[in-house]
C-alpha cells in the first residue's frame, strides 16, 4: 500500500524528530551538569548526604545514553540521513557516551567525598571549586553550542581547556607537598588527588564535545592539539630542607 504521508508531513515530523534529539541530549547534558556541581558541593561541604544522592542518580544518565542511542540508531535506520543531518545524528551518539562518562566521573568524585568527610581537613578547597566552576561553564557552553548550532561557541569551549589544566596543575602540586610535609596528610590528600583529575578529565569531556559540534556544524575538524598545560606527569615536588 502506498503511503498517505505527503512530502510536507514528512520534512516536518523528520525536523521534530531532529529537535527531539536535541532535546534529549540538552536534558541529558544537563543531568550530567547537576552531577558535576553537587559532586563538587558536597565535597566542599563535607556534606555525605548530598555525595549519597550523587551517587544514586548516576544511573539516570546511563539511561538515557542508551535512549538516545537507540532513537539515533532508528533515525539512521529510517530516514537515511545525508550531510550535516548524518553528522549531528552521529555527534549526538558520541557526545551522549561523553555525558555518560562524565556523570561516571561526578559519581568517582561524590564516592570519594564520602571517604574525605571523614579525615582531618588540612587545606583550603578554593582551587577545586573554581576547578568545578570552570569545567561546568565549558560543558555548558558546548551543550548550548549543540543545541543552538553555534560553532563559534563550540570554538570558544575549545580553546578554554588551558585555565582548567592550570588550576589542576596547581592543586597536584599543593597537594603532594602537603603529602610530603606530613604523612598524616596522604589518604585525604590522595582521594583528593583522584577528585581533581575527575573534574579534569569532565573539562576534556566538554572539549571534546565542542569538537563534535564543530563537526557537526561546520563540516571540518579542528586541529588535533588544543591548547592544554596539563603538566601534572612530570611535576617535580621538592621536600623541605
Amino acid at each position: 500500500m502506498p503511503s498517505t504521508e505527503s512530502p510536507t508531513h514528512i520534512v516536518r515530523s523528520y525536523e521534530e524528530e531532529l529537535k527531539r534529539l536535541r532535546d534529549m541530549i540538552a536534558r541529558m547534558g544537563g543531568l550530567a551538569e547537576r552531577q558535576v556541581a553537587d559532586s563538587a558541593t558536597a565535597l566542599i561541604r563535607r556534606d555525605t548526604e548530598l555525595a549519597a544522592e550523587v551517587v544514586s542518580r548516576d544511573e539516570a544518565l546511563n539511561v538515557l545514553e542508551r535512549e538516545i542511542e537507540a532513537f539515533c540508531v532508528k533515525l539512521l535506520a529510517l530516514r537515511q540521513p545525508m550531510a550535516a543531518d548524518l553528522r549531528l545524528i552521529v555527534a549526538c551518539m558520541k557526545i551522549s557516551s561523553d555525558l555518560e562518562r562524565i556523570g561516571d566521573y561526578a559519581r568517582n568524585g561524590a564516592k570519594r567525598a564520602i571517604v574525605i568527610s571523614g579525615q582531618p581537613q588540612f587545606a583550603s578547597l578554593n582551587g577545586f571549586s573554581r576547578l568545578a566552576h570552570l569545567v561546568q561553564e565549558n560543558l555548558k557552553g558546548a551543550i548550548d553550542a549543540l543545541v543552538n548550532n553555534d560553532v563559534l561557541r563550540a570554538d570558544e569551549v575549545w580553546a578554554a581547556d588551558e585555565p582548567v589544566d592550570d588550576i589542576y596543575n596547581g592543586i597536584f602540586r599543593e597537594l603532594l607537598t602537603f603529602m610530603m610535609e606530613d604523612p598524616r596528610n596522604i589518604t585525604a590528600a590522595t582521594h583528593l588527588l583522584f577528585v581533581a583529575k575527575n573534574l579534569e578529565r569532565v573539562g576534556d569531556h566538554a572539549t571534546n564535545i565542542a569538537e563534535r559540534v564543530h563537526y557537526a556544524v561546520s563540516g571540518s575538524n579542528l586541529p588535533d592539539e588544543r591548547p592544554r598545560s596539563d603538566s601534572s606527569a612530570y611535576a617535580v615536588v621538592r621536600t623541605p630542607e
